[in-house]
């Protein structure tokens, strides 16, 4: 028995706009990109659900790893996302929520996804979150969502990711699994707009109260002496949690603050621009970085204040629009 929410191929599955090949930063993170993707194949636009970017911060030593809030999608779109109690097989659990009309966001080893083929499917175990929308036991196949796709995948992939045959491990703790519902969902909200609206006031009331790009600077002239005799894996890690989340977020507030635009007022264009600014200065200190550990001289300074300024200009447009 196949146990399947929506009709998706692989092969005829075109991702969404946020992750298209002409963005600065075509991924984020694996929460986030995969939410991406389910948001847009349920028929709801993921950009709206953007306000959170407005609150992330500096957190001492990495950039915030950044989240749709689940409060924001009950909100927005009246899903219902809470933690699932794993007591029995995960599989088990999966299936039956798929045949009750439900997902499930389930932590597993990229090692078994053919989607990272290059990266880390069968080199590296690295822990990402798909969200399986078809399982079919029988067969051994997989219909998954995960980063900026919807791929599926089979035999004994299926067997590592859901901990099977020859890859069970009974003294293994069990994956973080949610459940996701959709028995409430609005696909047409004529008060979307609005939504978003209060959102974006909520979540500017809780931006930094200084500039977090400021204090990244800070941290990273500490951790340069300690960064130039690191491994390579240790700088991708690195510049993943400082680089990559300070700009895939600020990339994607720039698109929100484009959807204001279009759907609520006109006013923040600049703002947009700045945060696309931002984003792009991320990029290039990631460069920058990356000469560093090579032992080139860099003026990082050069890079960062800009950035600065990105921020400020940003956050002060959108806060003279819409308080906080």
């Amino acid at each position: 028995m196949t146990a399947a929410l929506l009709s998706l191929s692989a092969d005829e599955f075109r991702p969404h706009s946020l992750h298209a090949v002409e963005r600065t930063w075509t991924e984020t993170n694996c929460y986030v990109d995969v939410w991406i993707e389910v948001l847009h194949a349920l028929g709801l636009d993921p950009v709206a659900a953007g306000a959170f970017t407005l609150s992330t911060d500096f957190e001492g030593d990495q950039w915030t790893f950044f989240k749709f809030p689940p409060e924001d999608l009950r909100t927005l779109f009246g899903l219902e996302i809470s933690e699932l109690n794993v007591w029995k097989p995960v599989i088990d659990h999966v299936t039956e929520q798929l045949l009750l009309g439900r997902l499930c966001t389930v932590e597993v080893d990229s090692w078994f996804l053919p989607d990272t083929r290059g990266v880390s499917y069968g080199i590296a175990h690295v822990k990402s979150t798909i969200v399986p929308q078809m399982v079919d036991r029988e067969g051994r196949r997989l219909g998954y969502f995960h980063n900026a796709g919807y791929f599926e995948l089979d035999g004994d992939d299926f067997d590592g990711v859901f901990r099977l045959g020859g890859h069970a491990d009974p003294s293994g703790l069990p994956p973080y699994v949610e459940l996701i519902r959709l028995d409430r969902v609005r696909r047409h909200d004529p008060d979307l707009a609005s939504r978003v609206v209060s959102l974006t006031r909520e979540h500017l009331g809780r931006r930094p109260t200084d500039n977090p790009i400021t204090r990244l600077g800070r941290r990273l002239a500490l951790d340069m002496a300690w960064l130039v005799q690191q491994d390579l894996e240790t700088f991708h890690l690195y510049s993943f949690g400082t680089c990559r989340q300070c700009g895939a977020t600020a990339e994607l507030a720039s698109s929100f603050v484009e959807w204001l635009n279009r759907n609520d007022r006109p006013g923040t264009e600049s703002a947009a621009a700045a945060f696309r600014d931002l984003a792009a200065g991320a990029k290039a200190l990631q460069f920058a970085l990356a000469r560093v550990v090579r032992g080139r001289e860099v003026d990082l300074a050069a890079i960062l204040a800009p950035m600065e300024q990105n921020w400020d200009d940003a956050t002060a447009t959108m806060v003279q629009h819409y308080g906080g």
